[in-house]
C-alpha cells in the first residue's frame, strides 16, 4: 500500500467510525425554554403587591405567567406591567360561569394582554355527578367553539377527583371528558401532581391521548404527612402527603417530561397551591432550569 493509498483509506475509515458512532449517540438532552408560573402560587403577594409580585417572579428568570385573577386591574394595567417586566402571559384561568356568560369580555382582555389559552380552573363539588360531568362536557365543547373562531384554545384543568369513580359514568371523569369533547376544541391543562396523587400515570395519559395537553401544571408532591385542609377539596377526600417545591418531591420529572412531545406541551407552568414566599417558586424555577431530558 502506497502512501496516497494509506492515507485515502485512513480517511474513509474515520469517516465510516464518526458517522457510526454519531448514529449510535444518545439523541441531545432536551430543556425547558421558558418555563413559566401559574400566579395562584403567589395569590397572597398579588393581593398586597400586584406590581411588586409581578417584578419579583420576572427578577426570579420567569418569562411566562398564567393568571388566576387580576386583582382589579385592567387588562391595559395588566399588559403594561407584564411588559415593563419582559413578561408574557399565554394563558389566564376563569370560572366556568364566566367563560359562559363574559365570553366576549374575557376575549377582549385576551386581545390585550396577549393570551392565547384559556382554562376552566375548577368543578365544584356539588357537580361532581354523572349528570354533572355531562353538563361540563356540554359546556366546555360550547365555550371551546367561541373562543376557537377568535383563535383561543379552551383548556379544561383537572385536579384529583376526575381520577376517583363516579356513579353512572362507565369511565373516570377525564376520560369521559376526553371522549364527549372535541379535540379541537377542548383541549387540557394537565396537573401533573394532582393526576399522580389520583393514583394515575400521565405518561399513559399522553400516550392515550396524544396532542391534548398543550399546557401543563408542574408542582411535586412529598408521600409523607398530612393533606393541608386547603387541598381536601382540589384532592375529593383526604390523603397521605402534602404540595411541595419541584424537583423536591416524588415524581419523576425526566421520565415525564421525556414523553412532552406526545403530549403535545406547549407551556410548563410551575404552581404551589402552599407556597409561603417568592423563595418557593424560585426553588421551583431553579430546579427546572437546569433540568434536562
Amino acid at each position: 500500500m502506497n502512501r496516497r493509498t494509506f492515507i485515502e483509506t485512513s480517511v474513509a475509515t474515520a469517516i465510516a467510525t464518526s458517522t457510526a458512532n454519531s448514529l449510535w449517540a444518545a439523541p441531545p438532552a432536551h430543556e425547558i425554554k421558558s418555563v413559566g408560573v401559574q400566579l395562584y402560587t403567589v395569590r397572597h403577594l398579588m393581593k398586597d403587591d400586584f406590581d411588586g409580585t409581578i417584578a419579583g417572579i420576572a427578577k426570579i428568570g420567569f418569562r411566562e405567567v398564567e393568571f388566576a385573577g387580576y386583582f382589579g386591574k385592567t387588562p391595559q394595567q395588566t399588559r403594561a406591567t407584564l411588559d415593563k417586566n419582559g413578561l408574557t402571559s399565554p394563558s389566564a384561568h376563569h370560572g366556568m360561569e364566566d367563560l359562559e356568560k363574559k365570553t366576549q369580555e374575557i376575549i377582549d382582555g385576551a386581545g390585550t394582554i396577549g393570551q392565547k389559552f384559556m382554562v376552566c380552573p375548577y368543578l365544584e363539588a356539588k357537580d361532581r355527578t354523572a349528570d354533572g360531568y355531562k353538563t361540563l362536557a356540554d359546556s366546555c365543547n360550547k365555550v371551546g367553539e367561541a373562543f376557537h373562531k377568535v383563535g383561543i384554545q379552551f383548556c379544561y384543568h383537572n385536579h384529583s377527583f376526575e381520577f376517583q369513580k363516579v356513579e353512572g359514568l362507565d369511565t373516570l371523569p377525564i376520560d369521559y371528558l376526553l371522549a364527549k369533547t372535541d379535540p379541537k376544541l377542548v383541549k387540557v391543562e394537565l396537573d401533573l401532581c394532582w393526576i399522580t396523587v389520583g393514583g394515575q400515570d400521565p405518561i399513559a395519559y399522553f400516550n392515550k391521548y396524544p396532542g391534548r395537553f398543550p399546557l401543563v401544571h408542574v408542582k411535586d408532591w412529598v408521600k409523607e404527612g398530612s393533606t393541608p385542609d386547603g387541598n381536601i377539596g382540589a384532592v375529593g377526600h383526604k390523603v397521605e402527603g402534602h404540595m411541595t417545591n419541584v424537583g423536591s418531591g416524588s415524581i419523576d420529572w425526566k421520565k415525564t417530561f421525556a414523553s412532552s412531545g406526545k403530549a403535545g406541551i406547549e407551556h410548563y407552568f410551575v404552581e404551589n397551591d402552599d407556597a409561603k414566599s417568592l423563595e418557593d417558586p424560585k426553588a421551583s424555577y431553579e430546579y427546572l432550569s437546569k433540568l434536562r431530558f
